[in-house]
């Protein structure tokens, strides 16, 4: 009978196991919050190319009611729009980057905070550009978006 007690008062853990569990623990954060953090940024990043998209089909309509790119008169190209909030998607503000005439339009998505250093933009003719973009995601590209880490041109 007293076997039996001690038995019953020696159950728990050893301190080799806790130990053992906390480095565990330990590995599986240090290689999951990285991985964590650039799929939190890539979900980010797709606010710039709905940006851009919704700013461009403005873009476009603008231009079949108006037959040109720029202000005409008290009408306001959608990128000269001076409500911000008009032009902002998530963490991306679209502007016209460059000359915006009659006949051509640049719109850059510039980021900020968390994506802060991406720039992407796109032109009246669907060419797509990454203008700058953080060094451990890669280098920029002149004829696509960069929205994965690694991704190349």
């Amino acid at each position: 009978m007293l076997r039996q007690a001690r038995f019953n008062a020696t159950r728990g853990f050893t301190l080799i196991e806790v130990m053992i569990t906390v480095a565990i623990v330990g590995i599986l954060a240090a290689v999951a919050l990285p991985q964590y953090k650039d799929y939190v940024t890539r979900s980010r990043l797709a606010d710039a190319s709905t940006g851009l998209a919704t700013m461009r089909a403005q873009m476009e309509r603008y231009y079949q009611d108006n037959r040109t790119y720029a202000n005409t008169g008290s009408f306001v190209s959608p990128c000269n729009n001076t409500v911000a909030s008009a032009r902002t998607f998530g963490s991306f503000v679209v502007t016209c980057a460059g000359n915006l005439n009659g006949t051509e339009f640049t719109l850059l998505a510039t980021g900020s905070g968390p994506v802060s250093g991406f720039n992407y933009t796109i032109n009246q003719q669907d060419v797509r550009a990454t203008t700058a973009i953080p060094t451990a995601w890669g280098s920029s590209c002149t004829s696509k978006w960069i929205m994965k880490k690694g991704d190349s041109c």
